[in-house]
């Protein structure tokens, strides 16, 4: 399936119906009163997130979703049914933008959260609603009151536990293609990976969603190769994995560039929680990869661990530093909910 994160749609609201002109007509009573009935309530737009989908693709197809109209009001005092609402499935972090691309509307962050973005038009009034003692045959009815109707942008963000970042070809398909079942389009080029993608990774009994996202070049903050786009996909992850190629000349330079465009995106990205790890050890002599660990280190300010997604090296130890960094990032409260039996 093609992966979409960004889309624009249109919604409609559905029409109330319109009320009903209508008099009683029975044997032996002549001069029935008015009895014409309201008309119904038009359908709501409602947006519900749904954690089994993680692409917008659907909306590229159906892009004018329509709520139903409100059925006329009848005779015998009897009210239109109300439109049938419509509810909009939509993958957990997406976020609903009014047309102007800025304006937020909503932002669905659970699985089965619901909020209407457009109510039906109300129904019209039948006759019956305006018998009065001056005016006991009226005929007059009101039309369905129109619905709303507007164009939305949806933004998805990816929702996982640790977000990959670094420079094109440093190595982070591989690495989510050796720890989950994730099979990324893996390539010796840049811009190999030209969307995100999720991988579950088992660690110990225990388990996180890791995101893979295309990779970030200098300028990117300010939306060169698409990178605030990209860089939206780990504004929700709790950690990031900053992945260095072991082969660059001057590893040090090559963090620093993404680092930057990090922290001048903004979002909170900066204040997360961050490890940093020099891939492609199997390309390395163990002197070269002491020395760029070094450099790296030095760099980041922080112990820098060597791995190879293709050998397996250094893995197990970056997945348990992983694991301990999302649970010191987890609430005491979710980490209960999360190990009760």
């Amino acid at each position: 399936m093609k992966f979409l994160d960004e889309t624009k749609i249109f919604i409609k609201s559905g029409d109330g119906g319109g009320g009903c002109v209508s008099f009683r007509r029975e044997k032996n009573v002549p001069f029935g009163g008015p009895d014409g009935g309201n008309g119904g309530r038009g359908g709501d737009v409602v947006f519900e997130g749904s954690d089994s989908l993680n692409t917008l693709i659907d909306f590229r197809y159906k892009q004018h979703i329509k709520a139903g109209r409100g059925t006329h009001g009848m005779g015998k005092n009897r009210s239109g049914p109300k439109g049938e609402s419509v509810t909009v499935k939509i993958p957990v972090g997406t976020q609903v933008f009014d047309e102007d691309k800025e304006t937020l509307l909503a932002d669905i962050t659970e699985p089965g959260q619901q909020i209407v973005l457009l109510q039906g038009g109300d129904g019209g009034r039948g006759n019956a609603h305006f018998k009065t003692s001056t005016n006991q045959a009226p005929r007059r009815a009101d039309d369905g009151y129109p619905g709303e109707e507007r164009w939305l942008w949806l933004r998805l963000k990816l929702i996982a536990d640790v977000g990959l970042v670094g420079l094109p070809n440093a190595g982070k398909s591989t690495l989510l293609g050796a720890v989950s079942r994730a099979h990324p389009k893996i390539g010796d080029y840049p811009f190999t990976t030209l969307h995100p993608n999720l991988g579950v990774v088992y660690v110990r009994g225990s388990e996180f969603v890791m995101a893979d996202i295309p990779g970030l070049i200098e300028g990117a903050s300010e939306g060169a190769g698409l990178g605030t786009r990209f860089l939206g996909h780990v504004e929700r992850c709790r950690v990031l994995l900053h992945l260095v190629d072991g082969t660059e000349d001057d590893v040090g330079e090559a963090y620093r560039v993404v680092r930057h465009e990090v922290e001048a995106y903004g979002g909170g990205l900066a204040e997360k929680r961050e490890l940093v790890a020099l891939t492609k050890s199997d390309a390395l002599t163990d002197e070269e990869t002491e020395e760029k660990r070094g450099q790296l280190s030095a760099a980041s300010g922080q112990d820098v661990t060597a791995i190879s997604g293709v050998s397996g090296d250094g893995l197990t130890p970056l997945l348990d530093k992983l694991m301990a960094e999302i649970m010191a990032e987890i609430a005491p409260e979710e980490v209960h909910e999360a190990f009760s039996p």
